[in-house]
Formats: structure tokens, C-alpha cells, sequence
């Protein structure tokens, strides 16, 4: 169980990370046997 709870906990943090230095995307998040095992950050930049 504390395993599982480190992995989320890494998890979160990554995804956390990856949203403070975004401001246009997305994050895709992807999972095999219920466990995150890859997230993939997509990034948009709006030129004006």
C-alpha cells in the first residue's frame, strides 16, 4: 500500500510541475494495469 501511495504522490507531483509552467494545453495521462505509467504534456503557444 505505501507503494501505491509514493507512486501517487510522484504522480501528482509531476502533474503539479507541469502545470505551473503551462498556460495552453493539455496533459495526458496514461495508465496500464491502473497505475499511471506516463504522462504526456502538450504545450500551445498563442501568437497575437
Amino acid at each position: 500500500m505505501q507503494n501505491e501511495e509514493e507512486h501517487l504522490k510522484k504522480v501528482t507531483n509531476e502533474i503539479e510541475s507541469m502545470l505551473s509552467t503551462m498556460k495552453f494545453g493539455s496533459i495526458k495521462l496514461v495508465v496500464q494495469d491502473g497505475k499511471v505509467i506516463q504522462l504526456e504534456k502538450s504545450e500551445k503557444v498563442r501568437v497575437k
